[in-house]
């Protein structure tokens, strides 16, 4: 999936499930369904990260805003150890890839068991440079966020994950906010990290709309990470900024168009341009009837359409020849028009 030459849309479900497997298999059906490559969770627990109860979150949900703790809103949203087996098997049957987060080295072995191919680490466990390093020596291909991070940051993660091949990491420019305003996407980092690291890059979306992920596959990136949801006005802090179904379609489509338009990179005419090129281009024509024996001067010729002769670049190897046969006033002249 993500090996392959396009850039992989992958439908970031994440808390997204409530707690639910239903509401968990129904989110990957609609993602297959809208065209994702893959539909990636969160298979964490609550207390590898959180124990303080006093931190909160304030988020929006159907117009309000509400302020909860966040280790409440992280214990209703866990993903069971359970789910992972049928949820993976789902995506198998749907020919799209499952991937997860973990948070611990036992999450991590789940998804190894599970048959996972990728494991992707959040960008607030950049700095779990142990729990990187597990990753990695899994042999699974590991995916990093790179939000909130400077370059050291992303430098101490990538020798933390030095024992994996390079074909084995991706490097996901990501900017924690959201939604991201344009003027903070920043997508020219991709480049940065593609060069300093050699490795694969993407981008997870934490924009509005498709634009950033159609325009960072134009950039190049393996894959994009966009949050997705089945209803905005499900309850949960991060359903409102997420991508319907009906968005993930387009976006899906509007990246592949962008895919399209990049083309080949050879400096040559597109299939479409052959068929009319000689029409569309100047060619050199006699500007009066020439006899046969004439010596061909500038004053002999004007350039027009079509360009099924000489061409204007060629000329100077002409001047001054003679004519072998007679040409027609506006006639083309073609080198079969000249003596030996």
């Amino acid at each position: 999936m993500i090996e392959s030459s396009r850039c992989a849309v992958i439908a970031e479900v994440g808390l997204n499930h409530n707690g639910e497997f239903e509401l968990a298999r129904r989110s990957i059906v609609a993602a297959a369904e809208a065209g994702a490559d893959g539909v990636k969770f969160q298979n964490f627990r609550t207390e590898d990260f959180l124990v303080d109860r006093s931190l909160t979150l304030t988020y929006r949900n159907r117009g309000e805003t509400i302020t909860e703790p966040l280790y409440d809103i992280c214990k209703r949203c866990e993903m069971r150890k359970g789910w992972i087996a049928p949820l993976s098997e789902l995506c198998r049957e749907l020919g799209i890839e499952f991937l997860s987060t973990p948070t611990s080295e036992q999450g991590v072995m789940d998804l190894v068991r599970a048959g996972c191919r990728y494991v992707k680490n959040g960008s607030d466990y950049l700095t779990h440079t142990p729990l990187l390093r597990f990753m990695a020596e899994t042999g699974l291909t590991v995916i990093i966020s790179t939000g909130m991070a400077d370059t050291a940051d992303i430098d101490d993660a990538m020798k933390a994950v030095e024992r994996a091949a390079p074909d084995r990491v991706i490097l996901l420019h990501c900017t924690s906010s959201y939604p991201t305003a344009p003027e903070h996407t920043n997508l020219r980092r991709m480049a940065s990290l593609r060069e300093r690291y050699g490795v694969r890059v993407g981008f997870s979306d934490h924009t509005e709309g498709w634009q950033a992920a159609s325009q960072a596959a134009s950039l190049g990136a393996v894959l994009v990470e966009k949050h997705f949801t089945l209803d905005r006005d499900l309850p949960g802090p991060d359903h409102w900024f997420s991508t319907t179904p009906d968005e993930l379609s387009t976006l899906v489509t509007e990246v592949r168009r962008a895919e399209t338009r990049m083309g080949s990179a050879a400096l040559t005419p597109a299939a479409s341009e052959l068929a009319t090129k000689d029409d569309w281009r100047i060619g050199v024509v006699a500007a009066r009837r020439l006899a046969v024996g004439d010596l061909l001067t500038g004053d002999d010729v004007a350039f027009r359409k079509p360009a099924t002769g000489i061409l204007p670049r060629e000329l100077d190897r002409w001047i001054g020849r003679r004519l072998a046969v007679a040409v027609a006033d506006n006639e083309p002249l073609r080198p079969e028009h000249f003596a030996p």
